[in-house]
């Protein structure tokens, strides 16, 4: 197994779509975990647990799927490589004000979920670019060679990026007096896909009876705005889905109804490629 990426790639890709988890990589290795002053549970709680398994039947839809295994916690492959962090690491010039970057959360994270500090001192620069070029680089060479690659042969590409949003982040709701979202789909506020697209993505998970929200908490990233060009006919959206509704958070561990979980999102996929009846075949 790769400690950077796997890809599980359909017999025959029949979908214009490609499916990523970049937040789901948990090989956390021994010189890490020394590096870092967080118990083994700890570090994990900014990782998106379960996603890559939730997501794991893409390529029966006929559609790849790009999986991280270098952890959040170690290196964001959802920032950008430039996104450096000064109180982090030595060497960095302090930039233009960088509201993610202050907050701990550059692409290389001072801090996990919590807001709670990963490192006892500071790293290098040189450490920080080896990160970068060991594991950020070979990922996002792999998934623009999988989105050129299905643009090349349909016309056309729609990248779901998948994630998992802690229950609290959208509790917010609900002291307003609003539904919680299950589900947030980010766009960048139509900037990264078109709306024919977005709607058929939220029409797709609204049928599986879930609550949908568009853009808030969370419009997108990195990965949404680089890669979403609709003109192009090239659609970028993030997936973010509430983790309360498979897993146990505080533990993080599965809950008892979790394949039932898994294969809602399965027949989501199949709304969305329209790959139903070839699953049915198979």
């Amino acid at each position: 197994m790769s400690d950077v990426f796997r890809i599980l790639s359909p017999a025959r890709q029949s979908s214009a779509f490609v499916f990523a988890s970049p937040h789901s990589g948990r090989v956390y290795t021994p010189a890490f975990l020394e590096q870092s002053v967080l118990s083994a549970d700890l570090i994990r709680t900014s990782e998106d647990a379960f996603v890559d398994q939730l997501f794991a039947d893409a390529p029966l839809f006929g559609a790849p799927l790009l999986l991280a295994d270098v952890p959040r916690a170690y290196l964001d492959l959802n920032r950008a490589p430039d996104e450096l962090d000064p109180a982090l690491i030595t060497g960095v010039a302090r930039a233009a004000h960088n509201p993610r970057v202050s907050s701990g959360l550059g692409v290389i994270p001072r801090v996990v979920a919590g807001g709670r500090q990963i490192y006892r001192g500071k790293l290098s620069l040189a450490e920080a670019e080896a990160r970068i070029a060991r594991f950020w680089h070979p990922y996002h060479n792999a998934l623009r060679h999988l989105l050129d690659e299905t643009h090349a042969r349909f016309g056309e590409v729609t990248l779901l990026d998948c994630h998992s949003m802690p229950h609290e982040a959208i509790e917010g709701h609900a002291r307003m007096g609003k539904p919680c979202p299950e589900v947030v789909l980010g766009d960048r506020f139509g900037a990264s896909a078109n709306r024919a697209v977005m709607d058929r993505i939220e029409a797709a998970f609204a049928g599986a009876g879930l609550r949908v929200a568009r853009n808030t908490p969370f419009a997108g990233a990195f990965v949404t705005q680089s890669y979403g060009r609709p003109s192009a006919g090239r659609h970028a959206i993030q997936v973010e889905i509430d983790r309360s509704l498979y897993m146990h958070e505080a533990s993080l561990t599965p809950r008892a109804d979790f394949q039932a979980f898994r294969a809602l999102i399965n027949g989501v996929m199949a709304e969305v490629t329209g790959q139903a009846l070839q699953l049915a075949a198979e």
